[in-house]
């Protein structure tokens, strides 16, 4: 009979329960031979059993398994979970029961998966939260050890997917386990999502517990242009640009870093949509509170150009505090187009106090104003009716700038050049750089405009002497000067002109007044009217080529017309008659 001490004994270094045999066998008592074929059935391959490590040899560790000879393990499956000593009991995965040279190989690594396996199986489930060592990058993420090799997605390391995920390999991580595959051996885990899981705690908590006003600790995790996400426990708030500082600030990242530590103020908590506004300059007194008494309106001071814009210059009256100099406070003459052209970053300048808006935190100011406007003195210096020469400066579709005095231009219009000619542009009579004299007619101070005229140094002939010289009935000659599709301009004398109507050129229908006469043509033209208020004389080919005498059409119109002109008060050099005293008018 077989001691029943040794066949336990057998049992359990087998793996095998005394129960187990038992019931596999259906009694009580067992000879030796039927346990040593219990034994040997249970090392085939692919089960686990336990042995004890005996030696190692090469590279190889030679374990007793209890069977018919020692089994092997690879020695470098023992260096991964941190070495081997004679005497360890070990639990290994059968893989070959016969070598060609008579051992049995075995798997310390392959048991050592099966049982974590089990293990997770029996301890683990979707949800559940798991804390393991990145092993390795594999395609599509990273392999994470929990006791079982588990798979991590790259897109469920983090909730903003890092540039490389294989910075993570060697660190322990905390995951969430997604998906348990029991065919397949096969757990999917997310970093993500354990994230976001705790952060939307942390998030409920934090809005619970704060309120506009508080002063909190964060972290900066995010910059852009317009400022800084900081993170405050759950819960990114925004710290806009403007909120940094009291002072000047071209970008976020002259003050924070990321990964900064601050402090910051609520400025406002928006729950329904959480968000949360923050700001750091809100943690000092404003140095606007008193703006008003430290620097009333009118008050001149000095300042220093921070920065320049399109349309005027930012100037620095102390630290926080800045004003705005548009480009037209920048001279009282001068058409500034860019501040560049007259101050530069970093010039100290004097500057005047024009308006403040405490609640915009805007200030106006004023380069000019430290000086006397030249344009106080205009007036005074250049009454209406002056007499000035000066040089055309500039030439515009409706006249011309004359320079009267260094910064001060006047605007000499086109319909101020001449009395009698009709000038379409200034550029047919002048050009740049001209000298031309002029009288002025009027200043706007307001304004900052003079009006010019050329005209006005001489009388107006419409007045008298084109009326007296000109009277409708008479017989003219003129020189073709212009040709239009509705008629035709004839020079009656040097800057006086008549326009011949189409209709006017012959007896015959006209279609195109080139038919008839030509430019620079000396023509005979009968003058048909004199319209003194709209400065036009109207005249006639036809009506001159019918006769020397006047036509008979046009004698009430001559006699209304002499009727008139009796009856006009005289002025000086003129006869009684209305005509004056010499037979040709210079303009």
């Amino acid at each position: 009979m077989v001691n029943h001490n040794l066949i336990e004994a057998l049992a359990l270094e087998a793996g095998i329960a005394d129960k187990m045999l038992r019931e596999a066998y259906g009694q009580t008592e067992l000879n030796l031979e039927e346990i040593l074929g219990a034994e040997v059935a249970s090392l085939g391959t692919g089960n686990i059993v336990k042995g004890r490590v005996v030696g190692i040899s090469g590279d190889f560790v030679i374990v007793d398994i209890r069977g018919k000879s020692e089994g092997q393990v690879q020695k470098e499956e023992f260096e991964e979970s941190g070495g081997v000593t004679i005497g360890d009991e070990v639990e290994v995965l059968v893989e070959e029961t016969e070598t060609p040279d008579g051992s049995i190989m075995l798997s310390k690594r392959k048991a050592d998966r099966i049982r974590g396996w089990e293990q997770v199986l029996v301890s683990r489930k979707e949800g559940d939260i798991v804390e393991g060592k990145v092993l390795r990058k594999i395609k599509g993420g990273l392999l994470v050890d929990i006791g079982v090799p588990v798979f991590l997605p790259a897109s469920q390391v983090d909730v903003r997917r890092p540039g490389d995920i294989g910075e993570f390999i060697g660190k322990t991580v905390r995951s969430m386990i997604l998906k348990i595959d029991l065919e397949r051996r096969n757990i999917v885990i997310s970093r993500r999502k354990l994230i976001e899981d705790e952060r939307e705690d942390s998030k409920r908590k934090l809005m619970d517990k704060v309120n506009e006003g508080d002063i909190v600790r964060g972290t900066v995790t995010n910059i852009a242009d317009f400022g800084a996400f900081v993170d405050l426990g759950g819960l990114d708030g925004l710290l806009h640009i403007t909120d940094m500082s009291w002072g000047r600030v071209n970008h976020p990242t002259e003050i924070l870093k990321i990964g900064d530590e601050i402090e910051v103020k609520i400025l406002n908590i928006d729950r329904e949509r959480e968000k949360i506004a923050l700001g750091m300059k809100q943690k000092e007194v404003s140095p606007w509170e008193e703006i008003e008494k430290k620097y009333p309106v009118n008050s001149r001071l000095k300042g220093t150009v921070v920065s320049l814009m399109s349309y005027g210059a930012f100037v620095r009256l102390e630290e926080g505090i800045e004003g705005l100099v548009h480009v037209s406070e920048m001279s009282w003459t001068r058409r500034v187009n860019h501040p560049s052209e007259v101050v530069n970053v970093n010039d100290e300048i004097d500057i005047v106090i024009l308006e403040i808006d405490k609640q915009k935190l805007e200030i106006s100011l004023g380069m000019k104003q430290t000086e006397v406007n030249p344009w106080e003195l205009v007036a005074e210096k250049y009454p209406n009716g002056t007499i000035i020469e000066g040089k055309i400066r500039n030439l515009a579709n409706y006249g011309a700038f004359v320079e009267i005095e260094p910064g001060i231009d006047g605007l000499l219009h086109v319909s101020d050049i001449s009395w009698t000619k009709k000038v379409a542009h200034p550029n047919e009579i002048y050009k740049k750089g001209d000298s031309v004299k002029c009288v002025v007619l009027d200043v706007d101070r307001d304004k900052q405009r003079v009006g010019l005229g050329t005209k006005q140094l001489s009388e107006d002939p419409w007045v008298e002497a084109i009326p007296s010289a000109y009277r409708p009935g008479m017989i003219v000659k003129g020189t073709i000067t212009k040709i239009t599709n509705f008629g035709v301009f004839v020079e009656l004398e040097e800057g006086l002109e008549g326009l011949l109507h189409i209709s006017e050129l012959s007896d015959q229908k006209v279609e195109n007044p080139l038919d008839v006469v030509k430019p620079g043509q000396e023509v005979d033209v009968k003058i048909l009217r004199v319209d003194i208020s709209d400065r036009k004389i109207g005249l006639s080919l036809k009506r001159a080529q019918w006769g020397a005498g006047i036509d008979p059409d046009m004698r009430a119109d001559i006699a209304a017309d002499a009727a008139a002109l009796r009856d006009r008060p005289t002025r000086g050099g003129m006869d009684d008659h209305g005509a004056l005293g010499t037979d040709k008018i210079s303009f």
